[in-house]
């Protein structure tokens, strides 16, 4: 049977703080806690013990504000926390790392800290938690668990934040006015978000970067001064049946060499409507189209490419109205040709090319298989058709991305070559189930016209050439501020300008990187930070770490 000792100050026999009630108690103890404030920091480490509001939860006030110390410090601990409210005020207010920790019925909040703090590898299991106030609400670090019907709100910085591969459950929690990000989740975050609401918080309501990928169902977004969702280069996971609405545009903004995937839910399935008698072809949504278009307004430059798929897009449309209405309609390819520099965004085009003809129930869905010469061509005679069959056929429904598609017509310089063999292949296949697939072509512009040469009918096979035209140097700044904004840095003033002008002063032929030349610079005036940062003879501050300068760009360049 589990052991009860009694806080209570007033009370002759009980003990008068939780410390001295913690010096004695061994596992499995419960300590229950009169009314009151407690001026106590508590650490318990390698302990199995429970503390418990004797009274109704909130009574008890755990307050370490002038301590400089967590209220509650755990650690390697199975720790219960019942009816409690905790205070902090340059540290986290609850800090648990290792071990596990039960909270229900409490409040935290630090001044310059966060409510919860939760490190290596703690497995939470919180339920009716509010933290209100202070710098920021959840940390969650390497660690894991369920969060559930709790609260974070008016908190100066990040509601939620949760990094380095954790992979907490958060379901029913309302984050509500975060001055900066509603949640943020990075370097490989992987949470679950389940029938949350995130709302006016004063920048991006969910940020997802740095390799990350959660899943977020059925969770509402509002009122948010930035974008509803911002996921960044390089992140997956799955984001279905959200609702946004009054955030910046557009309501979920897809980096490019990013790669979510995006289910609409419920009130979008009420809008569509049927087949139309196509076969293979799926309902229409309007609604995502409309918001695939906005995805595709928002990217930087690419005026002429917008116009296109626009265009295409219109085509599609009025062909499937045309349809139903028993009118005849035409033959026609989806299938395209991009050609351009590297980084100007191609991939990203392509895959939400698949995404609006499967809101447009051209295609089943929107899955995107990119390859190259390699995933094509064999080594042996009948070997390559092989390939290209089974490469075909895995895409179908959605998009096949053959990226530097003209080294398929080059000769490899090692005897038997059979690039062509991998062209001819698909000249067929593009044809014969024309409209079960999207194939795009992609490379630069010269080489492109000598790969539709190789065989006589494949420039037939495409319905348009859209041309990636370089970013001008305006673009180039653009791209610059929002990779850096996703990755939490600021450019201080003047350097827009300066970034301007070293843009204007390269040349820009067809190797040119564009995007990829942003980030390589970025990349290089990060580590020019790093060391200037170190060499401050101080602790930086935070918007130190946040602000790249002029110097960084400077030694970047060199």
């Amino acid at each position: 049977m589990a052991r009860t000792l009694v806080v209570d100050p007033a009370l002759s026999g009980a003990f008068p703080s939780i410390s001295d009630a913690l010096e004695v108690a061994g596992d499995d103890t419960v300590i229950s806690i009169a009314a009151g404030t407690y001026r106590e920091a508590l650490r318990i480490d390698h302990r199995r013990v429970s503390l418990t509001a004797a009274g109704a939860p909130g009574s008890v006030v755990i307050d370490a504000e002038s301590l400089g110390q967590p209220g509650i410090s755990a650690r390697s601990s199975d720790l219960s926390l019942t009816g409690l409210t905790v205070r902090a005020t340059d540290t986290a207010a609850i800090s648990v790392s290792r071990g596990r920790i039960r909270i229900q019925q409490c409040a935290a909040s630090a001044r310059y800290g966060a409510g919860l703090s939760a490190t290596d590898g703690a497995a939470l299991q919180v339920s009716e938690l509010t933290v209100a106030g202070g710098q920021f609400g959840i940390l969650i670090e390497d660690s894991g668990g369920v969060i559930e019907k709790s609260e974070i709100r008016d908190v100066i910085e990040d509601g939620l934040i949760v990094r380095l591969g954790a992979d907490p459950a958060v379901r029913d929690t309302a984050i509500t006015n975060s001055g900066y990000r509603g949640v943020y989740i990075y370097q490989a975050g992987r949470p679950t978000l389940e029938h949350c609401e995130i709302s006016d918080s004063g920048d991006v309501g969910i940020s997802i970067a740095h390799q990350s990928a959660p899943t977020i169902r059925n969770c509402r977004i509002h009122g948010a001064h930035g974008v509803g969702v911002m996921v960044g280069r390089g992140c997956r996971g799955v984001i279905e049946g959200c609702s946004v609405d009054r955030t910046a545009s557009p309501s979920i903004h897809v980096d490019e060499g990013a790669d979510p995937t995006i289910i609409e839910g419920e009130s979008a399935a009420a809008g569509r409507r049927g087949d139309g008698g196509r076969g293979g072809a799926g309902a229409q949504d309007l609604e995502q189209l409309d918001r695939l278009l906005s995805r595709v307004d928002a990217m930087v430059g690419l005026a002429g490419v917008k116009a296109e798929i626009r265009s295409l897009i219109d085509e599609i449309q009025v062909n499937e109205w045309r349809r139903e209405a028993g009118l005849a309609v035409g033959a026609v390819s989806h299938h395209l040709i991009f050609t351009g520099a590297p980084g100007t965004g191609k991939t990203t085009v392509a895959r939400l090319y698949g995404e609006l003809l499967r809101a447009l129930g051209v295609l089943p869905d929107g899955k995107f298989k990119e390859v190259s010469r390699r995933d094509l061509v064999g080594q042996y005679i009948g070997h390559t058709a092989e390939k290209t069959t089974a490469v075909f056929e895995e895409a179908l429904g959605g998009v096949l991305f053959i990226d530097e598609a003209y080294t398929l017509s080059r000769s490899s310089g090692g005897g038997a070559d059979f690039g062509r063999e991998a062209i001819d292949t698909l000249v067929k296949l593009m044809e014969d189930r024309r409209d079960e697939i999207a194939v795009i072509v992609a490379g630069y512009t010269a080489e492109m016209m000598d790969f539709l040469d190789a065989n006589a009918g494949l420039a037939s096979r495409f319905a348009k050439t859209l041309e990636f035209s370089n970013y001008s140097p305006d673009e180039l700044v653009l791209i610059v501020n929002r990779i850096a904004r996703n990755d939490d840095y600021l450019l201080s003033d003047g350097l827009d300008d300066a970034l301007r002008e070293w843009f204007d002063q390269i040349e820009r032929d067809q190797n040119f990187g564009n995007a990829r030349e942003a980030r390589r610079l970025l990349e290089g005036m990060r580590k020019a930070q790093s060391g200037r940062l170190r060499s401050l003879g101080r602790m930086p501050s935070r918007d130190d770490l946040r602000t790249l300068v002029l110097d960084d760009l400077l030694a970047a360049t060199r």
